[in-house]
This record gives C-alpha cells, structure tokens and sequence, in this order.
C-alpha cells in the first residue's frame, strides 16, 4: 500500500496490509506494517454480532493504543468509526470493481475540533 499523512507533507507511505479470516471465518485479522516508523504497526480484528449483523472493529498498536470501531460493510467497500469525544475517526475503504485495488481515505477530529483529513491509503493485491 502507498499513502499520505496531512502531518507529514511531501512524503509518500509504503507499508503493507493483510486481510486474513481467522477462526474457521468468524473473524478478520488486518495486520498492518508500514516502512515509515512514524505511522505504527497496528493489527485489527472484525467481527460481527448475529443479532444484528453490526461489525465491530478492534484495533491495537505498538505504541499501546486499543480502540474499538464501528463497521458498515456496503456493495463497494466498508467504512470504520469511532465518536470518541477527545480524538473521533473516520475512514472509508472503496473496492475497484476489478477486486485488486482499493482506495482508503480518513478524516479525524481532535477534542471536538472541525474533522480534517487523515491518512490516505491506496491498496494493490499482491496475491490471492
């Protein structure tokens, strides 16, 4: 995956993503590493609820950080938030429609700020 971060201007991200069910299919693991040390290893893990079908997203990273996200799964793609008050986060994943490319773009806000721009992610598959 290559991407952008508002934080840290001219500078192209590369880094990798997994996407892998685990647990017989009850769940997906997303493993993310990225080559810039600023942007953290994280893994996340989705699941959802047969009561009625909501998605859930885990997240955990090296720096300590564990997070719990709501997930709409669509046609086209999924989107993830969170409302927390002090540091909100949106990020919305488009799928091409020839299944090998994604598009990934996010919006945060901070201590009930305006939301501005996040990270932005383009994703290639390597493999199937």
């Amino acid at each position: 995956m290559t991407g952008k971060h508002p934080y840290l201007p001219g500078r192209t991200l590369r880094g990798r993503v997994t996407f892998e069910r685990i647990e017989g299919g009850a769940f997906v693991r997303m493993r993310s590493k990225m080559e810039d040390p600023e942007i953290p290893e994280g893994i996340a893990i989705f699941g959802t609820d047969e009561a009625d079908d909501a998605c859930t997203m885990l997240y955990f990273d090296i720096r300590g950080v564990a997070r719990r996200y709501d997930v709409a799964l669509r046609s086209d793609g999924f989107t993830w938030s969170r409302d927390a008050p002090q540091f909100a986060q949106r990020f919305r994943v488009t799928i091409a429609n020839d299944g090998r490319t994604m598009e990934g773009e996010g919006s945060m806000k901070k201590d009930g700020s305006d939301w501005e721009p996040d990270l932005r992610l383009s994703y290639t598959r390597a493999a199937q």
